[in-house]
C-alpha cells in the first residue's frame, strides 16, 4: 500500500509540516483562500456534507481540513452545530491589533538588522501591484497584497517563528476587515507600506518601528465594528474544483507516480 504523497502547506503554518492526502490539502487551500479573500464572509456555516459534495471527497477528509482551519482560528468548530467561518467580536478585533503591534514593531527592527538588500528590493517591486490594486479600487486584491507585504517583512526579518505568528494574525485580520472595515475605507495604505519599507532600507530601526505602529493604528481606526452577514452558495463558489484535479507538488511526484502504476 503506497504512502500518501507529501504536499506543501501555506507559509503561515510552516511549523506544522507533515504528510497529508491531496484531498485534504486541496480543500484546505481552497477554503483558506476563499476566507481570506472575503469570498466566504465571517459566520458562514461550512457543513461537512455540503463541502464533501462540492469537492467530491469524504466527510472525513473535510473534517481534517476544517480542523486545520480551526487551529488557525479562521474557522469556528461548534459542538453539535458544525463548523462556520470565524466571526471575530469587536473585543477580539482590538486584541488582534494589539498583538500585531507587539509583534510587528520588533519584526521591522529585526528586518533593519537582518534583511538583505535584495529582499527589500523584491518587496519594493511587489508594492507596485498593491499600488495598482489601490488605484483600481480592487479591495479584495488590496487586502491580499497588504497581507503579503506584512508577511514579506516578517520573512525578511529572518525569524521563522515570528513569521508564523505574523501570518496567523494577518489571516485573522482579514476576517476582521471583512466584518468591520468602514464602507469606502481603504483596507491598507500603499504609501504607509512604502514609508515603512524605505525606513528599513535606510536601516533606521526607530523610524521603521514608529511608522509600523502608526500604520497598524490607522488600520484599526478604519473599523466601524458593524458588519453584516451575507449568504453564500458553497456549491456555486467551488464549482471550479470538480473540473480540475488537485495540484501535485514536485516532492510528491515520485510517490504518486508509483501509485498510478499499481495494477
Amino acid at each position: 500500500m503506497p504512502r500518501a504523497p507529501v504536499v506543501s502547506i501555506p507559509a503561515t503554518r510552516t511549523a506544522e509540516r507533515r504528510r497529508r492526502g491531496p484531498g485534504d490539502e486541496h480543500l484546505y487551500r481552497e477554503l483558506f483562500e476563499a476566507i481570506v479573500d472575503h469570498r466566504i464572509p465571517p459566520g458562514t456555516p461550512l457543513p461537512e456534507d455540503t463541502l464533501g459534495s462540492a469537492f467530491g471527497i469524504s466527510r472525513t477528509v473535510v473534517r481534517k481540513a476544517l480542523l486545520r482551519l480551526g487551529h488557525e482560528r479562521l474557522v469556528e468548530l461548534r459542538p453539535s452545530r458544525g463548523a462556520a467561518v470565524a466571526r471575530p467580536s469587536a473585543e477580539e478585533a482590538k486584541a488582534v491589533f494589539e498583538a500585531r503591534r507587539v509583534i510587528e514593531v520588533p519584526v521591522v527592527a529585526a528586518a533593519v538588522e537582518r534583511a538583505p538588500d535584495e529582499d527589500l528590493r523584491a518587496i519594493r517591486d511587489r508594492l507596485a501591484a498593491e499600488r495598482a490594486a489601490e488605484r483600481g479600487g480592487d479591495r479584495r486584491a488590496q487586502i491580499r497584497l497588504s497581507g503579503a507585504f506584512h508577511r514579506d517583512l516578517a520573512a525578511a526579518a529572518g525569524n521563522a517563528v515570528l513569521s508564523d505568528f505574523v501570518g496567523e494574525l494577518i489571516s485573522r485580520t482579514s476576517l476582521i476587515l471583512a466584518l468591520y472595515l468602514a464602507r469606502g475605507a481603504l483596507p491598507c495604505s500603499h504609501d504607509e507600506h512604502a514609508a515603512v519599507l524605505e525606513a528599513i532600507a535606510r536601516r533606521d530601526a526607530a523610524a521603521a518601528g514608529e511608522l509600523m505602529a502608526e500604520h497598524l493604528a490607522h488600520i484599526e481606526q478604519r473599523l466601524d465594528l458593524d458588519g453584516s452577514e451575507v449568504a453564500v452558495d458553497l456549491h456555486a463558489l467551488f464549482a471550479h474544483v470538480r473540473a480540475r484535479p488537485p495540484a501535485r507538488t514536485a516532492s510528491s511526484g515520485g510517490r504518486s507516480g508509483d501509485a498510478r502504476r499499481r495494477p
